[in-house]
């Protein structure tokens, strides 16, 4: 994909860098500042962070316009690659989120973590689990040589389906865990934060590639936004470790317990999907981006909708930040095994030729 050197380099190099950073920032404001996080709190509408919403959109919009939706014509053409990413995204992602946190939370750290803390982090594991990668996958999907017109139909039909099966599935999901939370709040939560800024993306890119011309857009227009979108997410996890401070303090060894059924997860999910599109016989340039898009996490959805919720300062927004804690450093092994078993997948062109 054009446009995404910049990401590339930022994110590879410093992301979790910088993300820790931002936990040791947040950390320090709330527990020498608290006066900070405590004002911000208060500004919320419908339960809704004001603050965290603004930075939410900073970050998912200029995420949004790099999808190109006329693609979503060619699906018929070569539907494997398809099949495999909608089946592992929706049919068996969410659920084994579900399980995987469960076992741990609930059974192997039982003497650790209290019921009602397990409870609520795997409120903010069904999110992660429920929200599949559509953003960083363009990322991945160059690191590991993926085809980037097949990447683009595979992640504009998954956009399109978060429309449809996020609320259900994480109502469904939550429901069993006993945490109630009204269809209102998350029908709200996903028109806030993927319906208006995705139509904020397409109307843009429209516009844009109308006015310039797409290698204007792509060359030019979408790297103004580079800095922006870095800016935001971290803001974003410095207002929510501020937010944190003495659930993180009172429990540091929860991060690590939250973090190891999330790291598993994203294995488990990766693997299903990326030997999915072997027995397939996908080429390489399809599989590995399926296998990325099922294995990380829409983790800008996950922590707004966590904190729309449940709050700032709840254990649920806390879990969703680990998952962005520990994609990075995950992603990235995963694109190195990819690399490495690229010789036993078939080789020539790819699905979309």
């Amino acid at each position: 994909m054009s446009g995404q050197k910049s990401d590339i380099s930022f994110f590879n190099r410093y992301l979790t860098v910088w993300v820790f950073l931002c936990m040791v920032a947040g950390v320090l404001i709330g527990k020498f500042l608290p006066a900070i996080p405590s004002f911000l709190n208060k500004l919320n509408i419908a339960g809704i962070s004001i603050p965290i919403a603004i930075l939410i959109w900073v970050m998912i919009y200029p995420m949004m316009m790099k999808v190109d939706f006329q693609s979503v014509k060619q699906v018929g053409k070569n539907p494997k690659g398809l099949i495999v990413t909608w089946v592992v995204n929706w049919l068996i992602k969410p659920f084994t989120m579900y399980g995987i946190a469960s076992f741990f939370l609930f059974v192997v750290f039982k003497t650790f973590i209290t019921p009602e803390l397990a409870t609520q982090y795997l409120a903010g594991a069904v999110l992660l689990g429920a929200a599949p990668c559509t953003a960083m996958v363009f990322v991945w999907s160059t690191l590991t040589k993926g085809n980037p017109a097949y990447t683009v139909v595979q992640v504009a039909t998954n956009d399109l389906i978060i429309l449809i099966a996020f609320v259900p599935i994480v109502k469904f999901l939550l429901g069993v865990s006993n945490v109630t939370v009204p269809y209102s709040t998350l029908i709200i939560s996903v028109v806030l934060f993927v319906v208006i800024p995705l139509l904020g993306g397409v109307l843009t890119r429209m516009n844009m590639i109308k006015k310039k011309g797409q290698e204007y857009f792509e060359q030019k227009f979408l790297h103004k936004f580079d800095n922006v979108t870095t800016v935001g997410l971290l803001l974003t996890l410095v207002l929510i470790f501020a937010s944190q401070t003495e659930v993180i303090l009172s429990n540091p060894l929860h991060i690590v317990l939250i973090a190891i059924p999330l790291i598993i997860q994203t294995f488990l999910i990766f693997f299903i999907a990326y030997f999915a599109g072997k027995v397939l016989k996908l080429p390489h340039d399809v599989a590995a981006p399926a296998g990325m898009i099922g294995a990380s996490n829409f983790f800008e959805l996950s922590v707004a909708v966590a904190i729309a919720l449940f709050g700032t300062t709840s254990p649920a927004a806390l879990a969703t930040t680990v998952g962005v804690l520990t994609e990075v450093p995950v992603m990235l092994t995963l694109v190195k095994i990819a690399n490495k078993t690229k010789s036993s997948f078939v080789h020539g062109g790819s699905e979309n030729e």
